[in-house]
């Protein structure tokens, strides 16, 4: 049952597996994973069938890390709580979906960008005490905007705020010469010092992999010189303690954090009193039932022609 060197299930492999639907799945969107597949599915129950199978699902639980899976499409985005929940069982294809995540992220990302430049915040605080008192307005255009992660997340936040006239660099872990779409350049992990200093926003749209854990920490904050932060990626590439002191010492102007190390926060959390900060429900790229079709439906496809899907994920490298 092992995936060939090229990453695609053996067809008659696949002909063969059962399908097999995480029980969290709506009703329609179900039947249009029958209709693509052209099979009827099956909900995931408590032990995997004898036989090959593809699931669909968010979450594969370790009775289910077998050889005899053939193919998991997930749910989500992000795969690093699937990868990192027990072993992946060997020549399993892994598939992910994305949709409109990068369009929706990016308007989050800027309707913060903007929200803050016409201190919608501090408008806001005024209204509640019925405060009459104008404040300043500050351009975006013509401002910095470092952006970790160049991928189609990245990417896709990169392209709208450049439309806006943000300039925008991109973080990889090498430079680019030629810069991909949206970004004015990229530069590599290693040389970002000097461009934290310099930027007016840092966005992350890291994944969680081991290169990435705790990423921003005390050295990186120290080099930020009055720049707000946005993560859009994942809490756990954030050192929390190294932001709060950033935040109060001022390095870090606010922070808009989308994500967090561990989620739901509890009320007590120490997150919900960080200064100059504001926390959003994991919600700035939910995916629609729709993007997990229309990506599925495009992984199948790929599949059934021999070819490796464009959302397919590396397992070694967590994305």
């Amino acid at each position: 049952m092992a995936v060939p060197p090229g990453g695609v299930p053996d067809p008659d492999l696949l002909a063969r597996a059962r399908l097999l639907t995480a029980p969290s799945l709506g009703a329609s969107l179900v039947r249009e994973v029958e209709r693509i597949t052209g099979r009827r599915a099956e909900p995931m129950g408590s032990a995997p069938p004898d036989g090959p199978h593809l699931c669909v699902g968010a979450s594969l639980p370790d009775a289910w890390r077998t050889g005899r899976l053939v193919w998991f499409h997930s749910v989500n985005a992000g795969t690093d709580a699937l990868l990192a929940a027990g072993p992946w069982p060997a020549g399993a294809l892994l598939t992910r979906t994305v949709g409109r995540m990068g369009e929706r992220i990016a308007q989050y990302v800027l309707a913060w960008i903007l929200a803050e430049c016409q201190s919608v915040p501090e408008f806001a605080a005024q209204h509640a005490r019925a405060e009459w008192r104008r404040l300043p307005s500050e351009l975006a255009a013509g401002q910095t905007a470092l952006i970790y992660g160049t991928g189609r997340i990245g990417a896709a936040v990169a392209g709208l705020l450049h439309g806006c006239g943000i300039r925008t660099v991109g973080v990889a872990r090498t430079a680019r010469a030629v810069p991909p779409p949206g970004f004015d350049r990229v530069i590599g992990t290693g040389g970002d010092t000097g461009a934290l200093a310099t930027a007016r926003w840092v966005v992350s749209a890291l994944p969680l992999t081991g290169a990435t854990a705790g990423f921003f920490g005390a050295n990186r904050f120290a080099a930020v010189r009055g720049a707000t932060f946005v993560n859009v990626g994942r809490g756990a590439t954030v050192d929390m303690g190294a932001m709060e002191a950033a935040l109060r010492d001022g390095s870090v102007r606010r922070a808009v954090l989308d994500v967090l190390p561990e989620e739901p926060a509890a009320p007590g959390d120490r997150c919900w009193r960080l200064p100059r900060t504001v926390i959003t429900s994991h919600s700035a790229g939910i995916t629609a039932d729709e993007d997990v079709a229309t990506d599925f439906g495009t992984c199948w496809s790929d599949v059934r022609e021999g070819r490796v899907p464009r959302l397919a994920v590396d397992v070694g490298r967590g994305y």
